[in-house]
């Protein structure tokens, strides 16, 4: 496992400097904290602010950086703007990614530095990950792929690195919540992130709140379905939920999982 994180070293030392795109979770709170191990100042994050991330992110986004002791670059994103994407194809990844990668291209050109990297794990490659075609096209390295880092080792040395983020559940952006074919805008992603602020509240650690137009449907880890289920909580959830403005407030029996909303694409494609 230890040959990993060397190889991973070296391909940063290999580098003049790396601009790394930084959302604040699991896998780019790594590469930056080995990046900046390795280059110290040569290593930049960058985080887009945007109404399609979840509630905090930007914020624990900034204190990770801090904390890591990178100088960190935030820029807005304007992705909801772009007609191919609030259309919410299934594609839609690609063009939030092509924005991002814009941005990060455009400001590492302006910083002189060369190469611009992400957290993309050998993981990763398994799902539908739009986001890679966009990824290719600006010329972004995966580093954690090149050093064949799966999700479990990222971890493993997140903790050994005293990260914060090793335990982290998995974060993706407010517009994975709608199903594809439904138009993303700021009112959809506003409802999705307050209901999902007040989850965080409750100190839910693993969930998801899904929009189906009048109903919603939550996704919490298996095990925190009882916790959930307990009177008070889900009267609280109910009342709530119904305040921000849904009809209908359901549970998903199967409990979160990554990815839900490719459930119905792959039986789709299936036919």
């Amino acid at each position: 496992m230890s040959g990993n994180l060397e190889q991973l070293q070296e391909i940063l030392r290999e580098t003049d400097g790396v601009l790394v795109a930084f959302s604040g979770g699991v896998d780019s709170t790594f590469l930056l904290k080995v990046a900046h191990m390795v280059l110290g100042a040569r290593a930049v994050a960058l985080t887009t602010s945007s109404p399609t991330a979840p509630p905090g992110e930007l914020q624990a986004a900034e204190e990770l950086a801090e904390t890591i002791g990178c100088r960190h670059i935030t820029i807005p994103s304007h992705e909801l703007e772009n007609p191919s994407f609030a259309q919410n194809p299934v594609n839609r990844c690609y063009f939030c990614k092509d924005e991002l990668y814009r941005i990060c291209r455009r400001q590492a050109d302006q910083l002189g530095v060369e190469t611009v990297v992400d957290g993309t794990n050998l993981d990763d490659l398994k799902d539908h990950r739009p986001g890679l075609k966009a990824a290719k096209e600006w010329r972004v390295r995966h580093p954690l792929v090149e050093a064949q880092m799966r999700k479990e080792e990222i971890r493993h040395w997140s903790h050994a690195l005293a990260l914060p983020t090793w335990d982290k559940p998995a974060i993706a952006c407010l517009s994975s919540r709608i199903p594809y074919g439904i138009e993303i805008n700021m009112e959809r992603l506003e409802k999705i992130g307050a209901c999902e602020r007040f989850l965080q509240e409750l100190q839910f650690k693993q969930f998801r709140v899904r929009y189906h137009g009048e109903l919603v449907r939550i996704e919490v880890a298996a095990e925190e379905i009882d916790r959930l289920m307990e009177p008070a909580t889900r009267e609280a959830i109910v009342r709530k939920f119904k305040e921000i403005g849904f009809t209908f407030v359901s549970l998903d029996l199967q409990g979160y999982r990554s990815g839900s909303m490719n459930e119905a694409l792959s039986k789709r494609i299936a036919k």
